[in-house]
C-alpha cells in the first residue's frame, strides 16, 4: 500500500497535469461549446475509456520492466522530466493557442462517433502512455507491495481526478470561454502558473531517488 503522504503528492501532481491543456481537453471543450454539455459528457466517457485502456497496459508493462531492468527507472525518470518540461514550454511558447478558441462551424457528431473519437484521441495519443510510464514509477516502490497493484491504485486515482476535472470543464466550458475572451490578462496568468508548477514537478522528479 502506498503511504498517504506519497498519495497526497501524487494527487496534487495528477491534478496539475490534468488541467494542463492537451488533445483530450481541447476535444472536450470543442464538443461542449459547439454541441452542448450532453455531447461533451459522451466524449468524456470515451476519454475515460481510453485512460482505463492505458492503465491496464502500463500496469502490466511496469511490473515487467521495473522488476526485470532496474536501469529502466533512470530512463523513465529522464523521459518524465523531459515530458514535464515540454508541457511547461507548450504552456508559454509564443503564440500558443487559447484552448477555449474553437471552430464553431465544425460538423456535429452523433453519440457513437463522439464516444469513439474521445476513446481513440486518448488511446492513440503517445503522450498519455509516456506520462504513465515515466510518472508512475516515481511513486511505486517494491517494498510497498505488488508493483501491479500499486500501478492500478495510482491509475484509479488518476482517472477519478481526470474525470472530475474534465466533468467540471464540460459543464462550464461555454462560461469559461466567455470569461477568458473578455479577460486576456488571466489567460497569461493561467499559462505562466501552469508552466511554473510543471517545471517544479520536473525538478522534483530529477532529484527523486531510485527504488
Amino acid at each position: 500500500m502506498i503511504p498517504f503522504h506519497e498519495l497526497a503528492f501524487f494527487v496534487l501532481a495528477a491534478l496539475i497535469l490534468v488541467i494542463s491543456p492537451g488533445p483530450n481537453m481541447i476535444y472536450l471543450i470543442s464538443k461542449s461549446i459547439t454541441q452542448g454539455k450532453k455531447s461533451g459528457l459522451i466524449s468524456l466517457a470515451g476519454v475515460v475509456g481510453g485512460f482505463l485502456f492505458h492503465i491496464v497496459m502500463v500496469s502490466f508493462g511496469l511490473t515487467a520492466v521495473l522488476l526485470a531492468v532496474p536501469l529502466a527507472y533512470t530512463v523513465l525518470k529522464t523521459l518524465g522530466t523531459v515530458y514535464l518540461l515540454y508541457l511547461a514550454y507548450q504552456a508559454i511558447k509564443p503564440k500558443s493557442r487559447n484552448i477555449f478558441d474553437v471552430d464553431k462551424s465544425a460538423s456535429h457528431d452523433g453519440p457513437k462517433r463522439l464516444f469513439t473519437i474521445g476513446f481513440l484521441t486518448n488511446v492513440l495519443n503517445p503522450k498519455v502512455a509516456v506520462f504513465y510510464l515515466s510518472f508512475f514509477p516515481q511513486f511505486i516502490k517494491p517494498e510497498y507491495g505488488s508493483v501491479f497493484t500499486q500501478s492500478l491504485e495510482l491509475g484509479v486515482i488518476q482517472v477519478f481526478i481526470s474525470f472530475s476535472v474534465n466533468f467540471i470543464i464540460v459543464l462550464t466550458a461555454a462560461g469559461v470561454a466567455a470569461f477568458f475572451a473578455g479577460n486576456p490578462f488571466w489567460v497569461k496568468v493561467q499559462k505562466w502558473f501552469m508552466a511554473s508548477v510543471l517545471t517544479y514537478l520536473a525538478v522534483k522528479m530529477v532529484f527523486s531517488k531510485a527504488k
